[in-house]
């Protein structure tokens, strides 16, 4: 009689899921299944957190993405937490301000799936909030129904911006202890992890097919109003397909607002290594053109400029701008995309007044290493 595991349903989730990445139609190399197999380990341990972390009756906010964790375009100047809402219970969400570019608040009715996004219940970010002289505010809400309760702090200047504290409590159930552990309910979470780590493998499978792919290739899409109810946040998107002698050139305005950034991914639809590569760049990481204007170049090569967005091996990915802490009705201005020949490159475009050495290139990749370490977020 062969024994029957706690954690069966989830060993074959395991395997359902490699299977999912390995079959993936766009893996073209080695290291684009590498890639795919490192996704699968984030979202392995993601599944567990976020599994065995739950917890309606003393919700915590966890960190489910990360650049140890990735999924949907993750934004790589970003920290997120969620906590999962019980519908009637009442909660304290408390804290200080950091000195980030911006925080916001999201509530949405359920989860992202392979079928469709989730309703928003509510967004805004916390210039709505009543926050003391010292930085500390509370907020008091109700779980109006079951959902997921989802902060982001987002960074501009990663040496310079501190992060706040944060503590969500359920206000109706402070005080009481947790119940004692039981076999079935850790077995029930196995389970739940398994169903969380196919749906989600299958749900950035769908997602960028539902936008993303529906644009023309080396294309940027007008700016608007980010899909999934972001309050004050508007973003472009679009995908890229390069070879070795391409190159991308994106120029936007500079917008009015305390954030505007661009990142590249990869065709896992999730953040490229942000961390030791030039993959995303803050308006505060940028170099703004004599003429007031942001250029990037997008390409595998090095084109000894301060805005190269590196592509890291990926002929193929997708491209994202996002501006937060809008104001009202914005005009954050469209951004315009040029494809052109690498080695003509300096006769397309004047990038004189980025020209950087390999040295300030290795300082830059110095200070965003440094940056990522001091989120402390492993």
């Amino acid at each position: 009689m062969s024994e029957q595991l706690s954690t069966g349903a989830f060993q074959e989730a395991i395997a359902e899921a490699e299977r999912l990445v390995r079959n993936a139609s766009f893996i073209e190399t080695e290291q684009d299944l590498a890639e795919g197999l490192d996704y699968l380990a984030g979202s392995i341990r993601s599944a567990i957190q976020m599994a065995f972390a739950y917890d309606l009756e003393h919700p915590v906010l966890i960190n489910p993405t990360h650049q140890y964790s990735r999924q949907g375009l993750d934004n790589p100047d970003a920290i997120y937490f969620n906590a999962y809402l019980a519908q009637g219970a009442s909660y304290r969400l408390s804290g200080k301000r950091g000195s980030t570019a911006d925080l916001s608040f999201q509530i949405m009715d359920g989860t992202y799936s392979a079928d469709g996004a989730p309703g928003t219940v509510a967004a805004f970010d916390d210039r709505e909030l009543t926050i003391a002289a010292d930085g500390t505010f509370e907020w008091e809400f109700e779980g109006t129904k079951s959902g997921t309760l989802i902060i982001r702090e987002v960074y501009d200047d990663w040496l310079n911006e501190e992060r706040g504290s944060l503590r969500l409590q359920r206000l109706d159930t402070a005080g009481a202890p947790r119940q004692a552990a039981q076999t079935s309910k850790a077995e029930k979470r196995f389970g739940v992890a398994a169903t969380m780590l196919t749906g989600r493998l299958k749900t950035w499978f769908a997602f960028p097919e539902w936008f993303t792919y529906k644009e023309p290739v080396n294309t940027l899409t007008t700016p608007k109003s980010t899909p999934g109810g972001l309050a004050s946040q508007y973003s472009s998107i679009g995908h890229y397909e390069l070879s070795d002698d391409q190159a991308l050139v994106v120029t936007v305005p500079v917008a009015q607002c305390a954030y505007q950034a661009i990142q590249v991914g990869s065709a896992w639809y999730i953040s490229t290594d942000y961390e030791h590569h030039q993959t995303s760049m803050t308006r505060a990481q940028s170099v703004v053109s004599g003429d007031g204007l942001l250029r990037y170049v997008i390409s595998e090569r090095n084109p000894g400029v301060a805005n190269w967005l590196e592509t890291t091996g990926h002929r193929r990915g997708v491209m994202m701008l996002r501006w937060q802490r809008l104001n009202p009705n914005p005009d954050v201005g469209a951004p315009a995309v040029e494809l052109v020949d690498f080695d003509t490159l300096a006769q397309r475009v004047d990038l004189t007044d980025q020209r950087i050495s390999e040295e300030s290139w290795t300082k830059r990749i110095e200070a965003r290493q440094v940056g990522i370490a001091r989120r402390m977020i492993s």
